[in-house]
């Protein structure tokens, strides 16, 4: 099947080359940022891309499970390497907000009057644990229990910056909804007892 082969060459590939890749489109964007490719506001360009790219990875690392339990991708390996470069993302995007945009100016009073702000700082809050402990060391101390408990958070993180996108834009918009429904349909799966194949049925051989 086409699936077993794909997993064939998923069990062989590594991992590593996810984080070496990964700040390539963070600096070709800061490039076009700076050649002037990205028009009039090149910050908000890079900002938005930036967050864009975070709640792709997000989700990307949320359907690893539902990939593995209804269509048989076996993509665990590559979660943990999802998860730590969407964090990098998240805080490129932060990063380029408080530095870039508002200047580290009325940070703290933007982030308690602009409730999407809020909720964007409560996600990116919450993933700081979760990049911390992603490593073979903190699941030895936790404790695989612990630690799984612990990176249920990433749930909580996906609804949150969804919710962000959603507040953030002006107007109904249809792709952050449609991100939004993603992810919830995401973790809807979680709870779908996955179909079990119904027992073949003996032959009788005839007396």
């Amino acid at each position: 099947m086409m699936i077993d082969r794909l997993n064939q060459f998923l069990r062989r590939a590594p991992a590593w080359p996810l984080y070496v890749l990964a700040p390539l489109p963070i600096a070709w964007l800061y490039y076009q940022g700076l050649t002037g490719a990205l028009g009039v506001d090149p910050v908000k360009k890079i900002e938005h891309q930036l967050g864009l790219w975070a709640l792709w990875l997000l989700i990307a690392g949320l359907a690893v499970t539902p990939l593995m339990r209804f269509a048989g991708l076996k993509l665990l390996k590559f979660r943990r390497a999802i998860g730590v470069i969407s964090f990098g993302y998240v805080l490129a995007h932060l990063l380029t907000w408080l530095v870039l945009d508002v200047q580290f100016l009325n940070v703290w009073k933007d982030i308690v009057k602009r409730p999407y702000i809020t909720i964007g700082m409560l996600a990116f809050t919450l993933m700081i644990p979760l990049a911390a402990t992603s490593n073979n060391w903190s699941l030895r101390k936790l404790g695989a229990l612990t630690w799984r408990r612990l990176h249920k958070l990433t749930y909580a993180v996906c609804v949150l910056g969804a919710l962000h996108f959603v507040m953030l834009v002006k107007g109904f918009q249809i792709e952050p909804i449609l991100y939004m429904l993603v992810i919830l349909g995401l973790l809807a799966l979680r709870v779908v007892p996955k179909r079990r194949r119904p027992a073949s049925t003996p032959n009788m051989a005839a007396g």
